[in-house]
């Protein structure tokens, strides 16, 4: 594999977590790096190691990356102690060497979460994530071809504040820089998008009590309201849909058939069959 050397260079010091499984003790590993073009991406350096380490007969670092173009959220690493890297608003993948100096040290290492393990070095598990879609995050309108845009009429600030939910992709940064490692931003993105949205209605109050439940049992710690997780969403997702989540939860546990309310109608032999 060939890679573009033009203009300026760096000489670097990576710092890269190494665990062979879950069940092993990881530990940082030292490596140096000469001649790393400041045009070159993050994930396009890691190549180079990779490649530098396969001559010299040793293991390459394991890491997550797919699209490369910071829309499908795989891409997932701590570098120096934040979420992505150094850029505001900016996915691993499209992170460039030229944020970074000539002699640096680079510390690398995977998401750091009780509900995120680690499957090898950088790369962890973050199947939690699926369950908790799978728990709630889908519509079952039958949604067919689009429909005309006037045909269904939604608010200029409803449709603005559903898409700005709907950016998430995913990655779990916000769980990987909270301090409790909480899934509040991840999970509120998901039940907010939907919940401003006729297509989203029907399950409303099923969607946000099951999605939070399956949060809750995957262990995910609490949210305390640092932001921390705003800051690092790559996408810009608003911990105001934390709000909104909280807000749809409290109607569907107080005020739907589904959560508190439906209990004590079944008890009080009002609401049963």
């Amino acid at each position: 594999m060939s890679h573009s050397t033009t203009g300026k260079t760096l000489n670097l010091k990576l710092r890269v977590w190494r665990q062979k499984d879950n069940a092993s003790r990881g530990e940082f590993r030292d490596y140096a790096l000469v001649g790393i073009s400041t045009e070159m991406s993050f994930l396009e350096m890691l190549d180079i190691l990779n490649e530098q380490l396969l001559q010299q007969g040793e293991e390459p670092v394991n890491f997550d990356h797919d699209c490369r173009e910071g829309i499908c959220g795989t891409c997932s690493l701590m570098i120096n102690g934040q979420a992505h890297g150094p850029d505001n608003g900016t996915t691993t993948c499209q992170l460039h060497m030229r944020r970074f100096h000539d002699g640096q040290m680079i510390t690398i290492e995977p998401w750091r979460a009780k509900a995120f393990p680690v499957i090898r070095d950088l790369v962890v598990d973050r199947s939690a994530f699926d369950r908790i879609i799978q728990a709630g995050g889908y519509v079952s309108v039958r949604t067919g071809q689009a429909p005309e845009a006037n045909s269904v009429p939604i608010s200029k600030n409803d449709q603005e504040s559903a898409l700005d939910a709907a950016v998430c992709i995913g990655c779990g940064a916000c769980v990987a820089s909270c301090k409790n490692a909480s899934a509040m931003l991840f999970v509120a993105a998901k039940v907010s998008h939907l919940a401003q949205l006729p297509q989203g209605a029907p399950e409303r109050a099923a969607r946000v009590l099951g999605m939070v439940g399956q949060m809750d049992s995957e262990e995910f710690g609490n949210c305390t309201n640092t932001s921390e997780c705003e800051a690092a969403c790559p996408a810009g997702v608003s911990v105001t849909h934390i709000a909104r989540l909280n807000r749809e939860y409290a109607k569907a546990l107080y005020g739907s058939p589904l959560g508190l309310k439906g209990e004590l109608l079944t008890s009080s032999g009002t609401g049963g069959d």
